[in-house]
Order: structure tokens, then C-alpha cells, then sequence
């Protein structure tokens, strides 16, 4: 499933130029600049299933260093600074991962 199918391409465009420069990123600004905000609990759930690449049912702290591509392929790895920072901020029972539940995306969202 295309990242594409879910949102709107202009509003990623403008939230990874928004986030081109290393250690800019901001994951709340990001969600909400894409539109993730206002989706569905299901919506979030098939983009969560598009980042979590090796389908695990967690997105890993190395799949979290990509998650830009994941909106699209030109987009920037994440610095490792930026992805411990956002891997603290949604890991909420410090596994060392962000779970699939529905309820522990919306609260990096």
C-alpha cells in the first residue's frame, strides 16, 4: 500500500520540505502537517502497517530512522539524534519499539 492512498502527496511534499534540514524534526508538526491528525483510527493503522517494514507489528529503532522514506522515497534519513528523541518520545512502555495498538500510535500522533 502506497503512502499516497492515504494522504494527500502535496501535504507530505510540504511536510518533508518542511523537515528537509537534519535535527528539524518534529514528529507531532510532521503528523500533523501530513494530515494524520484528523484520520481515522484505521487510517493510522495502514500508515503505521506501510512504516513498519519488516512486518514485524513494531516499528524498530532502525525502521524508525527511515520512517521519512516511508512517505516517500525521496525523503531524508532521520539523524540518530532525532530518531532516539522520537523512539522516546512514542516507545510508552520502553521496550524499545512503537506497537501496533491503536491506541499507543494516537499518542505519538
Amino acid at each position: 500500500m502506497a503512502m499516497s492512498s492515504i494522504l494527500n502527496t502535496d501535504d507530505i511534499k510540504k511536510a518533508l520540505d518542511a523537515f528537509a534540514v537534519a535535527d528539524s524534526f518534529d514528529h507531532k508538526k510532521f503528523f500533523e502537517m501530513v494530515g494524520l491528525k484528523s484520520k481515522s483510527a484505521d487510517d493510522v493503522k495502514k500508515v503505521f502497517t506501510v512504516l513498519d517494514a519488516d512486518n514485524s507489528g513494531f516499528i524498530e529503532e532502525e525502521e524508525l530512522k527511515f520512517v521519512l522514506k516511508g512517505f516517500a522515497k525521496d525523503g531524508r534519513d532521520l539523524t540518530d539524534k532525532e530518531t532516539k528523541a522520537f523512539l522516546k518520545a512514542a516507545d510508552k512502555d520502553g521496550d524499545g519499539k512503537i506497537g501496533v495498538d491503536g491506541k499507543q500510535q494516537h499518542k505519538y500522533i
